[in-house]
């Protein structure tokens, strides 16, 4: 059969599948299937099941329902609100005053949760009502709180980082490490944003609040000493060599349930419902894995990959062209499809011909994670939206419009990770050095 035809066949499988409301991994399956059959002789069973299992037994694959679990358990516990009580002191004079607090109490949440539903969700729980009450700008906030969920993905512990990093073979310790500096530029840039708008709108900010001394400050503060001190034992481990992200994750999970059971929120009810979310969410993004594993052959078989980075260095395109037409592709696909499934099922393509174009790998991971996160506030498929919309009750265009600043700062610190990229590699040169 003609290559071209073969394909069209397996491209049309998949966006057929996807179109039909397939779910994603089947419809990954079933493209490998038909690419296995038209560019190999391998029998389709044994090609099937030797892949399935190499795919699944990688040890770095077992950080992944440790670190969800971690933020399940984080996610039914008081944390939440020891996190406003926590930073709230300190934002009562800058511009925006508590304004500020959802993006920190975001970036703190994102480093022991990994996910950025969970971020999204346990900050509106509280932060939310916390500045209505106040008078706070609710479109401000929202916004604020849907554009500061995406921090899960970027600050380490970050679970689509592990995947990306299991799909390329990348090292997802130094990949961790990478994500911090640009975690803190994304922090910065909200923040900003925040203090411009507030100067600009200061009636839409709650009032002052009673001053607070130093004290007072610091015995609010307090309460956030048990999240701070498993972040550091969990992120320090894994920046010092000491463990890998698996057995940090392990520490985390235990640490994690030691606070639940401290704060007085860790019972049989709560500990079920926790095991249960994080089986349900390991479980689907390994089948996803599984499938994209599983195509990756398919496409192997083709040959498409090589070429189409052959083809790519032979046309001679500068990297920002590049990077410029990933990034618009990117940003529309994460109209349609989530973080997860856009990495697993672009990376085999899309990795030889950055590779090819002199990209680093480990910048390429953070840069796709950025432009992922920006899918997470655009809908129709923008799953932080999704979770405000049920928490909230708000239409989806109007949580969209309360997101768009927010977007263009993602927007902007993509631009600056091109022209710097330094802010992604200078610390894992460091430390891994």
């Amino acid at each position: 059969m003609n290559e071209a035809i073969g394909i069209f066949l397996i491209v049309l499988t998949l966006l057929g599948s996807l179109a039909l409301g397939v779910w994603v991994a089947v419809a990954l399956f079933l493209s490998g299937i038909v690419g296995v059959l038209v560019f190999s002789t391998a029998p389709i069973e044994r090609a099937l099941a030797s892949n399935l299992w190499s795919s699944s037994a990688e040890w770095s694959l077992a950080a992944l329902p440790l670190f969800i679990w971690m933020g399940e358990i984080l996610f039914r516990s008081r944390v939440s609100e020891d996190l406003f009580s926590g930073i709230s002191p300190w934002m009562r004079r800058m511009p925006g005053r508590l304004s500020h607090v959802p993006v920190l109490a975001c970036g703190v949440f994102a480093a022991v949760s990994g996910s950025s539903a969970a971020t999204c969700a346990t900050v509106t729980k509280v932060a939310l009502p916390e500045l209505q009450k106040r008078g706070y700008d609710e479109k401000l906030v929202l916004g604020t709180i849907a554009g500061s969920g995406t921090l899960g993905l970027l600050i380490p512990p970050s679970i689509i980082l592990i995947v990306y990093g299991v799909a390329t073979e990348v090292s997802v310790a130094r990949l961790f490490v990478a994500g911090v500096l640009p975690g803190l530029l994304v922090i910065a840039l909200y923040m900003t944003y925040i203090m411009v708008w507030s100067l600009l709108n200061p009636d839409k900010v709650g009032p002052k609040d009673s001053a607070q001394t130093f004290k007072q400050k610091l015995r609010a503060t307090r309460r956030l000493i048990p999240v701070l001190a498993l972040i550091l034992v969990v992120i320090s481990s894994i920046y010092m060599g000491v463990a890998s992200p698996t057995d940090s994750a392990a520490v985390g999970v235990v640490g994690s349930l030691l606070l639940c059971w401290w704060f007085g929120d860790l019972n049989w009810k709560t500990f079920c419902e926790g095991l249960y979310s994080a089986a349900l969410t390991s479980c689907m993004i390994a089948f996803i894995l599984a499938g994209a594993a599983f195509l990756t052959l398919a496409m192997g078989y083709s040959g498409l990959p090589a070429k189409l980075a052959a083809a790519i260095g032979n046309l001679g395109l500068n990297v920002y062209t590049l990077l410029a037409v990933l990034t618009f592709f990117f940003i529309v696909a994460g109209m349609f499809l989530d973080g997860i499934s856009i990495i697993v099922l672009t990376t085999a393509v899309l990795l030889p011909m950055v590779q090819e174009a002199g990209i680093d790998p480990i910048w390429f991971g953070i840069y796709l994670v950025l432009t992922v996160e920006m899918g997470l506030i655009t809908p129709p498929v923008g799953l932080n939206l999704f979770v405000l919309q049920g928490m909230t009750g708000r239409d989806l265009l109007y949580l969209s419009k309360a997101a768009v600043p927010f977007f263009l700062m993602l927007l902007l610190a993509v631009v600056l990770l091109i022209v710097f990229p330094g802010i992604v590699t200078w610390l894992p040169n460091q430390m891994f050095s």
